[in-house]
């Protein structure tokens, strides 16, 4: 399989992917997931030639091996738990909670650090395609997802350059549709199907939407 430049090059690739099956303009918006999804959906909204906004949702890393997500918090207080792992590793409540409290307080700032005062996007009735740079677990986009629903969409696309097959195959009960580009059957980890995997910045995000916000990434490509 072809690996990615970086998440730019996945992002126009997606874009081209979502154009032909959802066209662009009308009444879509593109929400990304901080901080890797922002610029694989700045791509995305510019060649939809829609808004492009974030949904800040923080993975609960499991106590002693941060990097394996136990769960996941988004935006409206919603917590999601992969019990599987919970119960294998016998993670106690009391740790779960803590995680939780310790990643609101992460999610809020960093709500206010990207907004920079601007309001959130409105979704509702609106057709929302919710970009990430990849699906491994799927308990961040899955968090992400049912936040998302308390805002009374019309409907939801999940939308990633590339993701675990069974991870993707499982979203198809949560989404209105899922698009991954790239669903290897030997799937390790998103980083491995990119060249240049450099952890996104707060403040690339913040700039990326503020170019979104004037204009900047708002005009289709020419097909």
């Amino acid at each position: 399989m072809q690996m990615f430049r970086d998440r730019f090059d996945a992002g126009r690739a997606l874009g081209q992917r979502l154009r032909v099956l959802l066209g662009g303009g009308g009444d879509l918006v593109v929400l990304a997931l901080p901080r890797g999804g922002v610029p694989v959906g700045f791509e995305v909204a510019r060649i939809l030639g829609v808004p492009l906004d974030v949904f800040v949702v923080r993975k609960l890393g499991t106590p002693g091996h941060e990097e394996l997500a136990m769960g996941a918090i988004a935006t409206g207080g919603v917590t999601v738990l992969n019990e599987g792992i919970v119960r294998r590793l016998g993670i106690a409540r009391a740790a779960i909670a803590a995680a939780v409290q310790r990643e609101a307080r992460e999610l809020a700032r960093r709500e206010q650090l990207f907004r920079d005062g601007r309001p959130p996007a409105r979704v509702e009735g609106r057709t929302v395609v919710l970009v990430d740079d990849g699906l491994a677990t799927g308990s961040t986009m899955r968090a992400a997802l049912q936040a998302l629903r308390q805002h009374a969409p019309a409907r939801v696309v999940v939308a990633v350059p590339v993701g675990a097959p069974e991870t993707c195959a499982a979203l198809q009960d949560e989404a209105d549709a899922v698009i991954c580009i790239h669903t290897p059957a030997r799937f390790f980890a998103v980083g491995q199907w990119y060249e240049d995997f450099t952890q996104t910045t707060d403040d690339e995000v913040r700039e990326l939407l503020a170019r979104a916000a004037h204009g900047e990434g708002s005009a289709p490509e020419a097909p």
